[in-house]
């Protein structure tokens, strides 16, 4: 008879390790992170996420200027000067050749009445941009999500692939102590004992695959969140949803119909198309005359000034009353020629608008077509997570009982061998296709514009 025990003496102390191991976890500096802090913490430290805001902010500004534009322009300005020499004072309306003191004063307004349209336009133009400018804050947003959700399931994907992973590890070297026993007091062959040397040797492989691809997953979603590459984080597996009661049958269209109300991307291209065909009005605004009105006031003192009867010079509040000069007045500029450049602006603007309408048919387009992969791909999911669990569930089976035909010498070393890597492999398959259904599942939920949850 075979002797087993090897085998439960190194299960007992894998077990006592791992117990300890898991009493001991609290005194390592690790920083727990839930989806819901990832989320936040890289849609509040995103680098595009922040340049976006700034455009939003900028496009702000615009349309307050626009709106600012409408109302009068007001100026004032005040000069004094210090001449020597011969020099004709306006003031006193003589010629001097001694030093003169002059100072001077002025407010002006201007307003343009008419225009073409041109400023009520603009504030439309910026209007439509600020929205451009924000829905592209909301589309960075929607796809750092998006990129979050991706990584942060990936990355718990991985992490249960590595435990699958070193559970095999943990059964392989299991079973090379028993086989070295065995083969010691003869009851195995050195075939038996090289079998399960390669056995080991290919889980343990497995498994720094499996923990290489959680390292690099969780790089990668500290990258999206900002964070110091050296800091030590785990991820807090979310309460996922039933796979078994995940809706799977989707229509596309619907899913488009109900995606572009909301779309990000499709605001983007319909507020751009609305800024062209504006720009179109506002160019056209160039063949008007424009009509402005506007008003001023001044007044100067002169260190020569004297009065006219008494020849006394003037005091400085007497002249600022007596110099004081008011106008009013009136322009209408009429556009003749200008060597075409408002025509050529006029069909450079249309062109523009065209374009932008086949943008915004571009982007509908790619949405319909992106929706469309993604049902597929969610069907894909289905049928790939529950042919992965039956596959599973066949190896299993499978190799529980090549095992038991192993241990009572009916199968060889390498049978096992093999039916174990099976094992292994549809394992690891099942976890992934997990993950994916759920994954694939969420996609639809982000375009139908649901908050991504896990639930439900």
């Amino acid at each position: 008879m075979i002797s087993y025990k090897p085998f439960k003496k190194y299960v007992v102390c894998v077990g006592l390790a791992m117990a300890i191991c898991t009493l001991s976890l609290p005194a390592f500096a690790q920083k727990t992170v839930t989806i819901r802090e990832a989320l936040d913490q890289a849609l509040q430290n995103n680098l595009q996420v922040k340049q976006a805001m700034y455009q939003s902010s900028l496009s702000e500004q615009d349309v307050l200027q626009a709106k600012m534009d409408l109302f009068p322009s007001v100026s004032a300005g005040v000069q004094g000067a210090k001449n020597w020499g011969l020099s004709f004072d306006q003031t006193s309306a003589k010629l001097i050749n001694t030093s003169i003191t002059s100072v001077g004063g002025s407010i002006s307004s201007n307003v343009v009445l008419f225009g073409g349209f041109q400023k009520v336009n603009q504030i439309s133009i910026n209007k439509y941009q600020l929205l451009s400018n924000q829905s592209n804050l909301d589309k960075i947003k929607n796809d750092l999500v998006l990129s979050v959700v991706t990584k942060y399931l990936e990355a718990l994907s991985n992490k249960d692939v590595s435990v699958a992973a070193q559970q095999q590890v943990e059964l392989s070297k299991a079973q090379l102590e028993a086989q070295q026993y065995n083969y010691d007091v003869g009851n195995k062959t050195l075939a038996d004992l090289s079998q399960a040397k390669s056995q080991l040797a290919t889980d343990e492989l497995n498994l720094t695959t499996a923990q290489s691809a959680y390292d690099l997953s969780i790089l990668d979603l500290k990258q999206l969140m900002e964070m110091d590459p050296s800091m030590d984080i785990v991820l807090e597996k979310p309460p996922l949803p039933n796979v078994t009661k995940l809706e799977s049958s989707f229509i596309a269209g619907d899913v488009y119909q109900e995606a572009i109300k909301h779309y990000p991307d499709i605001k983007v291209a319909e507020y751009n198309t609305m800024v062209a065909k504006k720009n179109v009005d506002f160019s056209k605004g160039g063949y008007y005359p424009q009509l402005s009105v506007g008003a001023g006031y001044g007044t100067n003192y002169s260190s020569q000034a004297v009065d006219l009867i008494t020849r006394m010079p003037l005091s400085f509040g007497k002249q600022l009353d007596q110099n004081k000069n008011t106008n009013i007045f009136a322009q209408l500029s009429i556009p003749i020629f200008d060597n075409y450049r408002r025509n050529i602006a006029v069909r450079k603007a249309k062109i523009s608008y065209e374009s932008a309408l086949n943008d915004e048919q571009l982007a509908k387009n790619n949405l319909n077509k992106v929706i469309n992969q993604a049902v597929l791909d969610l069907r894909t999911a289905e049928k790939r997570y529950y042919s992965t669990q039956e596959n599973f569930k066949a190896t299993s089976d499978a190799f529980e009982v090549l095992k038991q035909r192993y241990d009572v010498g009916l199968a060889n070393a390498v049978e096992l061998s093999t039916q174990q890597t099976a094992k292994n492999k549809a394992e690891f398959d099942f976890i992934q296709a997990k993950y994916d259904f759920i994954f694939k599942s969420k996609v639809i939920d982000f375009y139908l514009g649901k908050t991504i949850t896990f639930n439900n």
